[in-house]
């Protein structure tokens, strides 16, 4: 059974935001959907081992970057 654990990242810290097995949740959020988050981090955890992770948005510096 996969876990997926969200961890909203904002200038004074991080905090979990999401932890279950809901993909189609998880998939759904965005960086928006929580107050002064810059980027969100999803972690996939199965047989409780980390099998893989990825950043859904972007930080403010790599929006000014690509403009």
């Amino acid at each position: 059974m996969k876990i997926y654990v969200v961890v909203s990242f904002t200038e004074d810290g991080m905090e979990n935001v999401y932890v279950g097995d809901d993909e189609e949740r998880v998939q759904a959020l965005n960086p928006e959907d929580f107050e002064n988050c810059d980027a969100l981090f999803v972690e996939i955890w199965e047989d409780g081992e980390k099998t893989d992770d990825y950043r859904v948005g972007a930080y403010e510096e790599d929006e000014e970057l690509e403009n």
